[in-house]
Parts: C-alpha cells; sequence; structure tokens
C-alpha cells in the first residue's frame, strides 16, 4: 500500500494527525512546552536562529512548539501553505491589517462584520490613518464602486454576525484582485469543516479560535492563514508587537481540532433543526439561518458551504421588551455574548456584541432591537425548544 501524505489525508484525518511533532519520549499526544525561552548549543547557533540562517525555536513571544502544532494543523485543515497565531480573534485581525496596510491605506468592510470589528476599523484604526469604507456584504456593486486607488484590503465575514448573510466569495475575490487588493475572509462561524475560503479565491483566513475550534469555551486566541509571501508582514508585526498566543491555549486548541469536524456537524444539524421549528412559532417575525430555504442567500450558501452552519438568529414581536423577555425565561441556555461552545447561547446584539456601534450603522447592517442570536450547541434539540417555549405562547 503506498504512503498517502499528509495533503492526501481527508480532513477529518488531518484534524487528528496533522500538525503533531513527537519528542524523544514517543508521546500520543501532542507536548505543551510551557516555557519563554529555549537554549542553543552555541553562540553561532544562536546568532544563527536569529538571523534566520537556521530554523528553530528563539523566544516563545514568536517560535513555541506547541503553537507550531496548531499553526500547522489549522493550516492543513484550511489548506494554507501559513499560518500565524495570535492570542484572540481580534488581535488576528488587528496583526493582518497591520502587517499589510499602512498610514493612508484604504480598507473595505462589510458593514455586517462583528460590532468589536466595526470598533476596530471605524475608531481606533482611522485614528492611525487608515480609512474604512463599510458597504452591503451581498452587493458586489457596492464593493466595486468603493474601490479606490489606495484600497489594499477587502475584509468580511460570511456568514456574518449575527444576521448570518453570505457573500460570494469568488465575485468578491475578483473584483478584489481587479483592483489589486487582497481578500481577507473571517470564517469563524463555519470553520474549515464547513468552507474553504482559499479554494473559493480569497487570500486570508481570520479565525477566533475562541470559537469553534475551541468548541468549549475555555481559551482565547485567533489565526491569520494565508501564502507565506502575503503573510510574511504579519508574522513580522507578531515578532515585534507580540499578540502572542500561549502554549497553553494551543494544546487546548490542538485537542478541539481533533473533532472539529465531529462536533461541527452535529451544531448545525441542531441549528437546522431549530430554525425550522423557529419559524412555525407565533411569536417569531423573521429567522435568519442559511441552512433554511426561506434565506436570501440559501443556494449560495450550500454551494460555499457544506452545510447552514450553528448561529440561528430570529426577529422576536414586541421588540427589545419582547425579545429579553425570551432571554430572561429561558433556563438552561446560557446568556452569554460568546458562541462556538458546546452550550447553547444566546444573547441581544443590539445591547451587546452590536452596543458601541451607532444607531444608525445598527439599522443599516439590519440589527433591530427585536434581534436575538443563538449559537446552537451540542443539547438534544427538544431540550433547546423546551427552553424557548415562551415563542408558542
Amino acid at each position: 500500500m503506498t504512503e498517502r501524505s499528509i495533503e492526501q489525508w481527508r480532513a477529518e484525518t488531518q484534524g487528528v494527525r496533522a500538525g503533531s511533532a513527537h519528542t524523544q519520549f514517543g508521546e500520543n499526544s501532542e507536548a505543551m512546552f510551557l516555557t519563554s525561552s529555549f537554549v542553543f548549543e552555541s553562540a553561532a547557533q544562536a546568532a544563527a536562529r536569529f538571523g534566520g540562517q537556521e530554523p528553530g525555536n528563539i523566544y516563545s513571544r514568536f517560535t513555541n512548539p506547541t503553537v507550531t502544532m496548531f499553526q500547522d494543523k489549522l493550516a492543513a485543515l484550511e489548506g494554507a501553505e501559513f499560518c500565524v497565531a495570535t492570542s484572540s480573534g481580534m488581535s488576528a485581525i488587528l496583526a493582518c491589517v497591520m502587517g499589510l496596510c499602512s498610514a493612508g491605506d484604504h480598507v473595505i468592510a462589510s458593514r455586517s462584520i462583528f460590532g468589536t470589528s466595526v470598533q476596530l476599523f471605524a475608531n481606533i484604526l482611522q485614528r492611525w490613518g487608515l480609512q474604512t469604507t463599510f458597504v452591503s456584504l451581498t452587493d458586489p456593486d457596492a464593493w466595486q464602486a468603493a474601490v479606490q486607488g489606495n484600497t489594499k484590503l477587502f475584509f468580511c465575514e460570511t456568514p456574518s454576525n449575527p444576521l448570518t448573510e453570505v457573500c460570494d466569495i469568488r465575485v468578491l475575490a475578483d473584483i478584489a484582485h481587479q483592483a489589486g487588493a487582497l481578500l481577507a475572509v473571517d470564517n469563524c462561524f463555519c470553520t474549515p469543516a464547513l468552507q474553504k475560503p482559499l479554494e473559493l479565491g480569497a487570500d486570508i483566513i481570520i479565525h477566533s479560535a475562541t470559537k469553534y475550534i475551541d468548541g468549549q469555551g475555555r481559551c482565547l486566541g485567533g489565526a491569520v492563514l494565508g501564502k507565506k509571501a502575503v503573510l510574511e508582514p504579519v508574522y513580522g508585526f507578531l515578532r515585534t508587537a507580540g499578540p502572542t498566543m500561549s502554549a497553553f491555549n494551543a494544546w487546548v486548541f490542538l485537542k478541539g481540532l481533533e473533532t472539529l469536524h465531529v462536533r461541527m456537524a452535529a451544531h448545525a444539524a441542531n441549528a437546522l433543526a431549530l430554525a425550522t421549528w423557529l419559524e412555525q412559532q407565533p411569536r417569531v417575525a423573521r429567522v435568519y439561518y442559511p441552512g433554511l430555504t426561506s434565506h436570501p442567500q440559501h443556494a449560495l450558501a450550500m454551494r460555499q458551504q457544506k452545510s447552514g452552519g450553528a448561529i440561528v438568529s430570529f426577529d422576536v414581536k414586541g421588540g427589545k421588551e419582547a425579545a429579553w423577555q425570551l432571554i430572561d425565561a429561558t433556563r438552561m441556555i446560557s446568556i452569554t455574548a460568546n458562541l462556538g461552545d458546546a452550550k447553547s447561547t444566546i444573547t441581544h446584539p443590539a445591547t451587546t456584541t452590536h452596543s458601541r456601534v451607532s444607531p444608525e450603522a445598527r439599522t443599516a447592517a439590519g440589527i433591530g432591537d427585536g434581534l436575538v442570536r443563538i449559537a446552537v450547541g451540542l443539547e438534544h434539540i427538544d431540550d433547546l425548544k423546551a427552553d424557548l417555549a415562551l415563542l408558542q405562547r
């Protein structure tokens, strides 16, 4: 039997086996290297490592064996050449922009992105001279019309947070490349288990490993993936500025990646069942879930994704008061803005994840006062329905 290379393994096998490096002790589970620094054999070797003439670990701010294993495993799953792990999902976005853009450059971003991401582009990065234009995620003509001579980066989430809008990645990639820009796609909601943006033409993938890559709400982490030549400046920013992933967190994420495909399939099955049920409830005005045929981008989502994913949002009749009443009536679902956990979570985006976004921007993004977001976990579907029984009255 011919030996198969890592690239030939199925994705489920890569999640379990890719990226592993073993010490002389022959451990089966990846080792955790909790050390700040590494010892060199000689002054000459130290100089060669620092100068880049010899590969190897130097200092855990930018080289650590456990973090490297995580980077290699996630890169294998995404089909990426290179991965830069960071301390959080937001630091992954920051490292990407700071590494690839300069003052005076222009970014085009979807207005349907995480509220903190909006704040990063609209406020913090703007103060440092980066211009950002926000456009509709689903309108390619708006992206094309926003292009300027200094446009360097397109940034989007698909599906979006919290309305699960889906953009055509291939179309956006073509527009970006014609403008001489790069397309970065936040793949947090789908993960490589459900969507491969690089195969669809994207240049960069952003992850909040905090979410489904971990899968149990334990650690913070992020990642930027793509071609090595493209991401060298991002790695350079990490090395100097230090938004570093810890070895412990990397080890937790390694364990999470082993079960990623199994978990995402179960999350998505639960989410579809819940979304279908929600559409039938008298207190629900509208359900947002790409796996439903009622979703405006359903056909596109089913071409780009393996399933609808795990996020279900819906408008409750009665606005904020009714939405809060529903959330407060739950007894099992966790009231928290985090997502990607085995435990289902529920939140009111207008007053949590997008509370720092202006009312005008929320309205433009379609985030109303009655909107509720559920990150569907791994509980039994009947128990989830029972916890939302207020919607039936």
